[in-house]
């Protein structure tokens, strides 16, 4: 089992789950700055030239960070679930890294794409330019939303640790040093990253 990895959040957010179940992943890395991940040898492995990609000891490969860890949390040794140990628990983790997926994510890193990192990335994808600024509030408005979901809990499912959380840090930290800081007023989702950013899988 090997790991293709590289710079920017998705792959992070695999490592430090990686590590939180214990689990050490061979890494082959892939230069996304210099556009390897578009290229014939890459594009074979995963025909959507993104990264990570999780190749298994039978040669399937799977994509998408929920994917990948799903797979991660369930076949580790021993340890507890990050997924959930129960259908409602799983519900719920699926459900908060969906929001965060979808709410809060893709505005945020399409914002990036759109504007800072536009010249890397308009010969790559579809970029809009004109939707930048508004990509960037929007993420913004929806951290709000969620810093009023999660006061007075350590964790967005509550008491349980789990891949929402690990998904949240590795989003927020990478837009915070892209040029969209997190807001400090947001005091639960502060706390929140900061208690992420103490655990020792931070440095994954």
């Amino acid at each position: 089992m090997r790991l293709y990895n590289s710079l920017g959040p998705n792959p992070r957010i695999v490592r430090m789950f990686a590590a939180e179940r214990g689990i050490t992943l061979p890494l082959v890395a892939v230069d996304t700055r210099a556009g390897e991940n578009r290229q014939s040898a890459y594009l074979a492995i995963n025909p959507l030239g993104q990264t990570p990609a999780l190749a298994l000891d039978d040669g399937t490969v799977l994509t998408q960070i929920t994917a990948i860890c799903e797979y991660l949390d369930e076949t580790a040794a021993d340890g507890p679930s990050l997924i959930g140990a129960n259908p409602v628990e799983r519900a719920q983790t699926r459900m908060w890294t969906r929001l965060v997926d979808l709410q809060i994510a893709e505005p945020m890193l399409n914002g990036f794409r759109y504007s800072d990192a536009l010249e890397r990335f308009k010969t790559r994808v579809r970029c809009m330019p004109q939707a930048a600024a508004d990509l960037k509030l929007l993420a913004q408005e929806q951290l709000a939303w969620l810093d009023g979901q999660i006061a007075g809990q350590e964790w967005i499912c509550g008491a349980r640790f789990s891949l929402a959380d690990i998904h949240l840090f590795g989003m927020i930290d990478f837009a915070s040093a892209a040029g969209q800081p997190l807001n400090p007023a947001l005091s639960h989702v502060c706390a929140h990253h900061a208690r992420m950013k103490s655990r020792p899988s931070a440095a994954a």
